[in-house]
């Protein structure tokens, strides 16, 4: 067995831009399901679905055998907690409240082995290690660690030169939810200052030779996003394209109407 390479990792630093999807089904089937559809990527969500590690391993082998790459949003960057995402063989992690350059750091230190870092060494129970089948893997494993921090507040964005320059960092998530609640406009993430606040952190992540990203379901956004050089953009939510789904058809059949839909939400 050779060890995995994180093609995700890989396309981020070409500069070749990935559309992804956001899961929040928490479910293998439907995972896989994503996966078939040919999203670049797809973010298996911990903070906002429901998903258990056992959970996230079920959806990361559903989707192994297809071209789309799996990353984890864990609920919090807690070192114990990375450890056993990475054992379980994630590659590429988003941490969500990512707020000045030390935290940066600390999640840096966590995804590397020693002596660079502090992930424990347990590789013989690791599938990631394909339980010590693959040859050299602790030698190579952190070559293959790709993360993204998350940043989705007033003290993130003032921060935000600071984390960005953080050796280890591979790319700036920036949270247009939280932040538009930060900014005193919850819900409407569309508002011209957030919109303004957004564009250009984009443009500061990529000057400073990192990768930016971001999630909106509206395409309009989205592209614009994609224009100001986001490298890897989510354009959806598996709860809203199936729940959007389930209600145009009834509404079809029960002749009723669509219930409105917030244009200006990032889901």
């Amino acid at each position: 067995m050779d060890m995995p390479i994180n093609h995700f990792k890989q396309r981020l630093r070409s500069g070749e831009p990935q559309i992804g999807l956001w899961l929040g089904l928490a479910n293998a089937y439907c995972a896989e399901l994503a996966a078939n559809a040919g999203f670049d990527w797809l973010l298996i969500d911990g903070e906002h679905a429901p998903n258990d590690l056992r959970g996230m391993l079920a959806q990361l082998q559903a989707v192994a055998a297809y071209p789309s790459q799996p990353v984890i949003r864990p609920v919090i960057g807690d070192t114990a907690l990375i450890k056993q995402l990475l054992d379980i063989g994630v590659q590429t992690l988003l941490v969500p409240m990512v707020e000045n350059a030390e935290q940066a750091r600390q999640l840096v230190k966590a995804v590397h082995y020693p002596p660079q870092g502090v992930r424990g060494v347990g590789s013989a129970l690791a599938r990631a290690s394909r339980w010590n089948t693959i040859p050299g893997y602790l030698d190579h494993a952190d070559e293959q660690m790709c993360l993204l921090v998350q940043i989705e507040n007033k003290e993130g964005l003032a921060n935000l030169d600071k984390i960005v320059a953080v050796d280890g960092v591979d790319g700036v998530f920036v949270g247009p939810a939280d932040l538009s609640a930060a900014m005193g406009h919850r819900g409407n993430p569309g508002h011209p200052e957030v919109q303004a606040a957004i564009e250009d952190a984009i443009v500061r992540i990529s000057k400073a030779g990192k990768a930016a990203g971001i999630l909106s379901a509206d395409e309009k956004l989205a592209r614009r996003y994609l224009e100001l050089g986001a490298k890897f953009v989510a354009v959806g939510v598996d709860t809203t394209v199936f729940m959007r789904g389930l209600q145009t058809l009834a509404a079809r059949f029960k002749d009723t109407q669509l219930p409105n839909q917030n244009g200006g939400s990032v889901y």
